[in-house]
Formats: structure tokens, C-alpha cells, sequence
């Protein structure tokens, strides 16, 4: 029988009331009282007898209340550990998996994803396995040479040559002044090694020290002064407004005041299977006037069935109404920047007035050309109007968690305060309406670089053109879920910078623009947020700390370490506050990104091999309402006169398709460079504990973590 508890539920409630759910269906829910401190006194009262009254009848209570708090306590606990067990297991799991299975970054996979998922076919150029190698060989190299240094350290160490002790400089003068005195031949190899070290390694490696903290103080400075500028927008509500519009009309109502030019919308794909439904649904229901209107679908599969599938998608929605043409270029090359200029050569294209664009997985509004097209009118030197990217799965998982914070910074503070004050800054590639007239007065699209977005962009500056960023206009599309995708993505987007650095610096410099635009261009948008960023990211963090570790003697002040570079990360997530809680994580991923972006950069700057890799970032259609088969499985809606393509045939090769992709599974990699750098980090964290360095312990504990994570590949998509 279950006990009864009414005796203690009449008494007055003191302490900590704790609620206990019991499995018994006999027994509901009790409130047990915490024990207060009087409980567990012993009370003299004074009579006549003298005698001493133990509360003996409380003790026997608050024993069982005490009790069974106790194992509510030592159930949460059981709890807890079961979970970190099962995710200690399930990490161990995956780590077993990975090096199992033995797949590395390093191989070429047959091209197996690229061509059915990226765009492959022709879109990527064979890289110089010699090239390819070199940088993970001097990482490989300096990270046997610090395993050798501190096994030589931790002998010292024992030994008794402990750094920063005042008998080490003693030590260390009487070995030198007294050679054949030396104790024994480890003391005399170790002497010589530190008077190396600090006669001829130290200097060198303090200066760069210093020259990257320098960097890293501009750099710094520079994302403060973006920050202030757009706290400035917000607090003064600064918006770009077009020319003679109506203050106290709201631009969102979509009223256009009859002003409807021809527009040209243009979507480039190439393999996209996953997301063209959904692209080309969001642009044939814009809000705008379809005699005014002609959407292209820029279609550079190589895949036939692909291709049919986004035939058949042009196809239904001309039935609709919907005026919307299907193009296929027979000579693929030039990637998208050749795609969009083999477009711009049709003959309809000089009866078009603007050109807007979206990559084959964002979804405009249908308001978008209402909110976007305005800002044209009356304003002559504006060339191209640029909305703001939101993501439909930035919740994901940790690593769309991370890109969204980036991405958050990069348009709410520097597209907006570069737009507001100085109307310029890189065109996104999508989600963008130009000018026709700007485009050709800047030359049009070039195949010159993999950024063909950001060439456009610095060409029409040059030309004089002004550009408009709406901040509150936004277009949804995907972020990469897998690592590998995201890594290709930044690859790309680090290295074209820099090809276009050398070919359009002899061009700034000619230009007739004022020397405060040379100087923007030149020293603000390519060298320092281009070049030195990533540049100081992985030497300062990833090369010169762990080198001062095994040459203290240089050092890096624990403000370099750590205050300054948690400030900035406190700075970059302020446009996306609900990232909060992923501060850390946040800044220990950006400085483990910096040996891709540094690799990129390197790449795009010498023109190495890598450096014209183009692979179209892989999307999942997350946000698809339909999947790949939803095509086929509805009734065709036939209507007389109009071909329609054979379905069953279409569905059989899909099938076919869809089971040569089973036998092809997707694996996650090990990332041999990012595990290079780990083991790297981690042993120079060891080595700092002989130095009794706390911060930079910590640091470089963490961030080989962090290295080793990604190298593993436990961020992001994981493969079952």
C-alpha cells in the first residue's frame, strides 16, 4: 500500500518545494518540503524536570523528505550521464566510420557527387595534384618538427630547465660561459638549441607577430567603424527611398504609381534537380504586368534528364500563362558569367529596360520587383539595386547556424553602410536587379574569374554607376548543410577576389574616379577585407601562436589571444542575436575556415591551380514543396495543340537514376589539412603547460578541438 503523505501536506511549506512524478499509477504527484536548517536542531527547553525534548517525530520526517530528494538528484544525474554516454558513444561511432572508411579531401571521388548534384560535368577544371598537395605538405612538415620540439622541451623539462624560473638565466649563462662543463650531452644539444632560438629565431618571428597584430588592429578597427555606421543607420532609420516618392506612402503596398518597365528575369542553373520547381514557381507568380515581363530559364545541365525535367517545368507554366522561355547553350563555357552572356546576345534583350537575376534556389517575394524597380525611376545613375538574403534553413544544424551569423553581418552592416554612404559594394550575384545600360556601359559579362558577380560590380563603379541596397527587402534561398559544399563555396568566393585584384588593379588605377573611391577599392574592399583578413586569421592564430610556444621568447599578449578577437565575434553576431549562445563555437570557426580561405587566397593571388575550380554549391531543396518524383506523380494537365513529353518513359529514367544514385552513397571525409592543424594546435597547447601559460592554453586547446572536429567532418550534414 502506498504510504500516506497528509500528515505532512497540513503542515506549513518551508524550504524548497520539489515536485516528484511517480511510475506508481497509485500514486499522483507530491509536493515534498526541503528540509530547513531547524530541523535538523536539537531544542533544550527549560522545565522543571530539566529534561531535553528531541524533535524525534521531525527527524524521522525530513529523513524521508531528504531521501527521496536525494534520489530525484541521483536520477537527474543517471539522466544526464546516459546522454552524455550516448553521445560520447554515437561521437566515438562516427569517428570509427571516418577513419574506416578512409575518405579524405584529397581524393577525387570520380567526380561522384559533382556531376549529378554540383553541376560537374565541364564545370570544374582539373586541379595540380602537385599544387594541390604542397600546402598540407609544410603543414605536415611543421607539425612533426613541433612533435619533436616538445618531446625535447618536456625532456628539458624534467631536467630541470624551466622557463621563466630565476635560476634559468643562470643556468643557461654558466652552460654557455663553461662549454666542457657542460653536465651531460642532452644539456649541451639543449643550450644550443635555445641560444638558436633566441639569437636567431625569436627576432624574426616577433616582428611578424607584430606586423600581423598591427594587421589585426586595422582590420579591427575597420569592422568597429562598419558597426558604428550602422548603428548610426538605425538609430537615425536611414533608408533608401526612390526619388520623389511620397514620404507618408508606404512603399510596401506595392503600389508603383503605374511605373512598370520591361523587366528581364534571368534564373542560371546547371544540375539543379532539387530546386528548380520551387525557383521557377516563386518568378512566373511576381507581381508584375506579364507584357512587361520575360523570365529565362538559363538551363546549363549536362544531365538529359534534367534537362527534360526543366523543360516540362517551362512547359506547364506557359500553360499557365506565364511568359517564360526555356534556353540550353550547346557550348558550355565560361560557367555562369558565359551563361548570362550568351542570354544578354539574344536579339529580344534591347526591347528590356532591367535585368533581374536569381540563382536556382532563392525564392523572391512576389512583391520583389514592386519593392526593388521603383528605386530606378528618376535616378539615372543608379545600375543595380541589391535586396538582402534571408534562409530557409539556417536552423539546421551548427554549421548553418555559424553561416548565418557570417552572412547576418555581411549584409545588415557592411552592404547597408557601404550602400548608404558611399553607394557601392560587391553585387551578391543574385537576388539583384541591374540596369541593362549599366551592364553594357561596364563591359558585360566577362569569364575572366570565378567571381563574375564582383566583377560586374567593380567595373560599373568604375564607370561611375551608383548602388542601391534595400535591407528590408529579402529573397530566401538555402545554405550549404555539409561542410564539403560550404568549403568549395568559400574556396571560391575567397580566391576570385584575388584573380580579380590583379586584373582590374591597373584599371582602378586609370579610372577617373576621385582618389577616396581608388582608395576604397584598392585598400578597403580588396586588400584588407580580401587579403589581409583571411592572411592574418591563419598566420597570427594558426602558425605564430603555436610557434611562440615552442619559442617563448616571442609572445603574443593575452589581449591578441583573447579580448580583442572575443570582442570582434561579440560584434559580428549582434545583427543575429538569437546566435548568442553559439559566440564561441562561432569565433573558434572562423579561425578554423581561415586555412581554406588562406589556401583560396594564396590560389587566386599566384594563379595556382585551384584558383579556376568552379563548383555550383550543392543544394538539398529543403524548402522544395515537391520532391524529384512529384513531377511525374501528378496527372499532367494536357491542352490541345501542345506537345507534351512522354512521362512514363521519363519516370523510368528517373527510377534508373534514383537507383544508381543508391549504389553511390554520400560519405562524410576526413579533412587531412584541418586534422594536420589540429594535431598541431593540440600539441603546442601541451607545450604551453610547461610555461604555465594559461590563455594561451586554453586558446589553442580549444581551437585544436574545434580543428579536429572539422576535420573529421562531425560539423555540419552527417551521412548515415
Amino acid at each position: 500500500m502506498a504510504p500516506s503523505f497528509d500528515r505532512w501536506a497540513k503542515q506549513s511549506h518551508r524550504g524548497t518545494p520539489v515536485v516528484v512524478k511517480m511510475e506508481n499509477p497509485n500514486w499522483s504527484m507530491v509536493e515534498l518540503e526541503g528540509p530547513s536548517e531547524d530541523d535538523f536542531l536539537i531544542t533544550t527547553e527549560s522545565s522543571g524536570s530539566g529534561r531535553v525534548r528531541d524533535k524525534g517525530h521531525r527527524g524521522g520526517k525530513n529523513a524521508k523528505q531528504l531521501t527521496w530528494v536525494l534520489l530525484l538528484k541521483a536520477h537527474r544525474a543517471a539522466g544526464c550521464l546516459t546522454s552524455i554516454a550516448s553521445a560520447m558513444l554515437s561521437l566515438a561511432a562516427a569517428i570509427r566510420r571516418r577513419v574506416a572508411s578512409g575518405r579524405t579531401d584529397d581524393e577525387d571521388d570520380d567526380n561522384e557527387d559533382e556531376n549529378e548534384n554540383d553541376g560537374g560535368g565541364g564545370c570544374r577544371e582539373k586541379e595540380n595534384p602537385t599544387v594541390k598537395t604542397r600546402f598540407y605538405f609544410c603543414i605536415k612538415m611543421f607539425l612533426w618538427l613541433s612533435v619533436l620540439l616538445l618531446g625535447l622541451e618536456v625532456v628539458a623539462f624534467y631536467k630541470g630547465w624551466h622557463l621563466g624560473t630565476p635560476h634559468f638565466e643562470f643556468q643557461l649563462q654558466s652552460l654557455w660561459a663553461t662549454p666542457l662543463g657542460v653536465k651531460g650531452v642532452f644539456d649541451w644539444i639543449y643550450s644550443r638549441w635555445v641560444l638558436v632560438r633566441v639569437e636567431y629565431l625569436a627576432p624574426p618571428l616577433q616582428f611578424l607577430a607584430n606586423a600581423c597584430i598591427v594587421l589585426f588592429l586595422i582590420q579591427s578597427v575597420d569592422r568597429l567603424i562598419l558597426c558604428l555606421g550602422c548603428l548610426w543607420i538605425r538609430l537615425k532609420k536611414i533608408k533608401p527611398l526612390p526619388k520623389q516618392a511620397d514620404p507618408g506612402k508606404d512603399l510596401e503596398s506595392g503600389e508603383n504609381n503605374g511605373y512598370f518597365p520591361m523587366v528581364l528575369v534571368q534564373i542560371p542553373m546547371c544540375n539543379e534537380k532539387e530546386v528548380y520547381q520551387q525557383s521557377i514557381a516563386a518568378v512566373c507568380n511576381l507581381e508584375w504586368p506579364k507584357s512587361k515581363m520575360l523570365i529565362q530559364i538559363l538551363d546549363d545541365s549536362d544531365d538529359p534528364t534534367t534537362q527534360l525535367m526543366i523543360k516540362e517545368e517551362v512547359h506547364k507554366w506557359q500553360q499557365e500563362g506565364a511568359h517564360i522561355v526555356y534556353r540550353h547553350r550547346v557550348i558550355r563555357d565560361g560557367y555562369k558569367a558565359g551563361n548570362l552572356k550568351s542570354a544578354m546576345n539574344c536579339g529580344y534583350v534591347k526591347d528590356f529596360e532591367f535585368v533581374a537575376i536569381f540563382d536556382a534556389d532563392f525564392q523572391p517575394n512576389p512583391d520583389f520587383l514592386k519593392l526593388t524597380v521603383p528605386h530606378f525611376k528618376d535616378n539615372e545613375e543608379v545600375g543595380l539595386v541589391q535586396a538582402r538574403w534571408s534562409f530557409v534553413n539556417k536552423d539546421e544544424n551548427l554549421l548553418t547556424r555559424l553561416q548565418n551569423i557570417n552572412l547576418a553581418f555581411h549584409f545588415e552592416v557592411e552592404q547597408q553602410v557601404n550602400g548608404i554612404f558611399i553607394n557601392f559594394f560587391g553585387f551578391n550575384g543574385t537576388a539583384g536587379v541591374w540596369r541593362i545600360k549599366a551592364l553594357e556601359d561596364a563591359g558585360g559579362w566577362l569569364e575572366r574569374t570565378t567571381v563574375e558577380d564582383m566583377d560586374i560590380a567593380v567595373r560599373a563603379h568604375l564607370k561611375g554607376w551608383k548602388f542601391v541596397f534595400l535591407n528590408d527587402v529579402e529573397c530566401q534561398c538555402e545554405l550549404p548543410e555539409s561542410y564539403e559544399a560550404y568549403r568549395k563555396q568559400q574556396h571560391r568566393w575567397h580566391s576570385g577576389p584575388m584573380q580579380l585584384f590583379r586584373l582590374c588593379l591597373p584599371d582602378i588605377i586609370r579610372a577617373e574616379i576621385n582618389f577616396g573611391k581608388k582608395f576604397n577599392l584598392i585598400f578597403l574592399f580588396f586588400l584588407l577585407r580580401k587579403l589581409i583578413l583571411p592572411f592574418y586569421s591563419f598566420t597570427l592564430f594558426c602558425i605564430i601562436l603555436p610557434m611562440t610556444m615552442f619559442i617563448p621568447e616571442a609572445e603574443l599578449p593575452s589581449w591578441v589571444v583573447c579580448y580583442i578577437p572575443a570582442t570582434m565575434s561579440f560584434l559580428n553576431i549582434l545583427p543575429a542575436p538569437k546566435s548568442f549562445p553559439f559566440i564561441v563555437p562561432y569565433l573558434l570557426f572562423e579561425n578554423t575556415m581561415s586555412v581554406t580561405k588562406f589556401n583560396a587566397m594564396i590560389s587566386g593571388l599566384f594563379q595556382l591551380g585551384s584558383a579556376y575550380e568552379w563548383v555550383v554549391t550543392k543544394k538539398s531543396g529543403r524548402s522544395s514543396e515537391g520532391d524529384l518524383v512529384s513531377l511525374v506523380g501528378k496527372e499532367p494537365t494536357h491542352h490541345r495543340g501542345v506537345s507534351v513529353p512522354n512521362l512514363k518513359e521519363m519516370k523510368e529514367e528517373i527510377l534508373q537514376q534514383e537507383q544508381k544514385a543508391s549504389r553511390k552513397k554520400k560519405h562524410n571525409r576526413l579533412y587531412t589539412k584541418e586534422l594536420a592543424l589540429a594535431f598541431l594546435l593540440l600539441t603546442a597547447s601541451a607545450r604551453s603547460l610547461l610555461s604555465a601559460q594559461g590563455i594561451h592554453f586554453y586558446f589553442l586547446l580549444f581551437q585544436g578541438i574545434s580543428f579536429l572536429l572539422v576535420g573529421l567532418d562531425l560539423i555540419g550534414e552527417q551521412v548515415q
